[in-house]
């Protein structure tokens, strides 16, 4: 009995002693959390649409955790860098990252990247969607969607600005030419930046940007003619329809989310996104979002899980259609 007894004390010592060596963490460990600072890596640049969605989630979870949030910018690859970090991180919940849907749902067919997007990762949520637009020069004749698909008809060989091919907004002015029979050109550019630039200097005949081209059309310089990206209006241009509205099939929208390395507990993982899920229901939040015409698109862990994987899957039968050539 005594051998059994002391054999059966070996096992659980190794149990113990393996979980704390690989970082996974023991049932204590997960009901003291957090009890340290928690990094959250952004995908983006400081000053970003991200960075700015980041920030303010973060500045409201350290008030309800206790404990400090910070923000570490970790840059490249439209957010695939901070999320191939992340996902090497221990699985503890103290080291999580705010990417672009697109480094998970899309972005992994096309460029090589240093995880599986389905399996790497333990999805937190999702707290925001960029508000995408075809848009023209204020100087264009052209004045509502109707009246640009007839211009495009009448002029093939448009050319519009992107923030990059395979970009979430350039598969929308795809899908809007193969529905509508046009015949566009795009120029990619390296972000909004510039392809807004282009638009103010007349290079381009328009753009569908992802949200800095807002500020834009609220100085009067660019004309909305299209959301897209969306099943709604925007609310603050009520006249504008979705791409879904002119009968046509739309890309599924580039979002905020927030994921960690596979394998948090979900004590660990729930308790964060509780958290963070608060502080985006809240008025402070809210006034970011609404500064920076981001919409409020929240998901549940269980939901973006699902819907990461259904719209990965869509991705990948497009680029096989479209013949997308891939980087790897």
């Amino acid at each position: 009995m005594k051998t059994k007894w002391n054999r059966l004390r070996l096992i659980l010592g190794g149990i113990i002693a393996l979980a704390l060596l690989t970082g996974v963490p023991i049932a204590a460990k997960a009901q003291d959390f957090p009890n340290k600072p928690i990094t959250l890596y952004c995908g983006f640049a400081a000053g970003a649409t991200t960075d700015a969605v980041a920030r303010a989630l973060a500045g409201g979870a350290e008030k309800l955790l206790g404990v400090p949030v910070v923000v570490e910018n970790k840059v490249g690859g439209s957010s695939t860098v901070a999320a191939g970090f992340v996902a090497t991180k221990r699985p503890d919940g103290y080291a999580i990252a705010a990417v672009s849907s697109g480094a998970v749902k899309r972005l992994p067919d096309l460029i090589k990247v240093s995880y599986d997007p389905m399996k790497d990762f333990t999805f937190i949520g999702q707290y925001s969607a960029y508000s995408a637009g075809l848009v023209v020069h204020v100087d264009s004749p052209i004045k509502t969607a109707e009246e640009f698909i007839a211009y495009a008809k009448a002029h093939p060989g448009l050319t519009y600005g992107s923030s990059g091919i395979n970009s979430h907004q350039g598969i929308s002015i795809q899908l809007l030419a193969q529905c509508k029979g046009l015949q566009l050109k795009e120029i990619p550019y390296t972000g909004g930046a510039e392809s807004n630039t282009a638009m103010l200097g007349k290079h381009t005949d328009f753009l569908c940007g992802s949200g800095s081209h807002h500020p834009y059309i609220q100085q009067g310089k660019f004309r909305l003619l299209i959301v897209n990206q969306t099943d709604k209006r925007d609310p603050d241009y009520p006249n504008v329809p979705t791409l879904k509205e002119l009968g046509c099939q739309d890309v599924s929208p580039d979002t905020l989310i927030v994921v960690g390395p596979k394998g948090i507990p979900d004590p660990v993982a729930n308790k964060i996104a509780d958290v963070f899920k608060k502080v985006a229901d809240g008025d402070e939040f809210q006034s970011v979002l609404k500064r920076i015409k981001c919409g409020y698109v929240f998901k549940t862990r269980e939901q973006l899980e699902k819907d990461m994987a259904s719209e990965y899957e869509w991705f990948k039968e497009y680029h096989k259609k479209m013949g997308t050539k891939k980087s790897f």
